[in-house]
């Protein structure tokens, strides 16, 4: 009962979210770099801070210094949606929220203190890369409903956590899918939404991978992080500026140059993600050198997928 609750509630509130941010034009408006061609509504990805906030009081108050973090950054990327902040005011502020979500995993875990600074600084850009996969009908919804419902199938056997959070974030996904998951979008999440899932799935992942002592948990992500790291070095390649919006990654490119539907391009990226967690879920408690192997030939298959795609959009283009 309580989770169609939930949903009604967050149902109403994205119906309402609409109604607002067309009286008050919260729209993202299409340039050179969109994969959109008509103005949509941005900030939309309120719903899965609502749907954490709902389980946080719920919960009794359950893993503050992680929501601390998450309301700090996540009020900062709606202000950034509706004024564009500065890079160094965002990046001071992601920071300090990765801070609070490290301090809450040391409270949660026996991580060694020697590997904070490490996961400060891939934290920051974790959830920096994540943002950038909004833009895509589809894609920021669909691979995120797939890496908490890994996790959460993964969370039935081990109990790591209390299920309630997955579920709720499960079900804001869901909710925002019917409204974004369409040839023209009703809304975006926009930064507030992307950062949000971004900084959850790091704490999450990092979660998992430490209390599990395994590596393969950094895979529910491996797809996007292929497309998007190589996309960097490929910018670098070329001189660009990294931090500037672009049209690189190969799932842009999908729509761009094969004109693949948005929908579909989320698609391929969804189940190629599914199929790498199914493998993970199979192999996750064997040895640690069966998973370093595991994890290198996905690499190695993810890497040379790229490779392809790029090579023959390249000769498309």
């Amino acid at each position: 009962m309580e989770y169609i609750v939930v949903a009604l509630v967050l149902l109403v509130f994205s119906i309402l979210y609409i109604k607002i941010a067309e009286r008050y034009d919260i729209v993202d408006k299409p340039n050179h770099r969109s994969s959109h061609t008509e103005p949509i509504i941005r900030g939309a990805g309120l719903i899965f801070y609502l749907a954490i906030l709902i389980f946080f009081i719920f919960s009794g108050f359950k893993m503050s210094y992680f929501m601390i973090g998450l309301t700090i950054i996540s009020l900062i990327s709606y202000i950034d949606d509706l004024i564009s902040l500065s890079s160094r005011i965002r990046l001071v502020f992601q920071f300090i929220s990765i801070g609070l979500i490290m301090y809450q995993l040391i409270l949660f875990t026996d991580i060694y203190w020697g590997i904070i600074p490490i996961l400060l600084t891939f934290g920051v850009g974790f959830i920096n890369i994540f943002n950038f996969m909004d833009g895509i009908n589809g894609m920021t919804g669909i691979y995120s409903l797939l890496a908490f419902l890994s996790l959460y199938i993964i969370n039935i056997y081990e109990n790591l956590i209390d299920g309630q959070l997955l579920i709720f974030i499960i079900i804001s996904i869901l909710i925002f899918g019917f409204f974004n998951f369409r040839k023209q979008a009703r809304f975006f999440c926009g930064d507030i939404g992307s950062i949000c899932l971004a900084v959850t799935l790091f704490f999450l992942l990092s979660f998992f991978t430490i209390k599990l002592k395994s590596p393969l948990f950094i895979l529910l992500m491996g797809v996007y992080l292929t497309d998007a790291g190589l996309t960097i070095i490929y910018r670098k390649f070329l001189g660009e500026n990294v931090t500037v919006a672009h049209r690189h990654h190969i799932y842009q490119k999908l729509t761009d140059v094969l004109n693949y539907s948005h929908i579909k391009v989320s698609l391929m990226y969804g189940l190629l993600q599914f199929a790498i967690f199914l493998i993970i879920l199979n192999t996750y408690k064997q040895s640690l050198v069966i998973q370093s192997i595991v994890f290198f030939v996905i690499s190695l298959i993810l890497l040379l997928v790229y490779i392809a795609l790029f090579r023959l959009l390249k000769n498309q283009n």
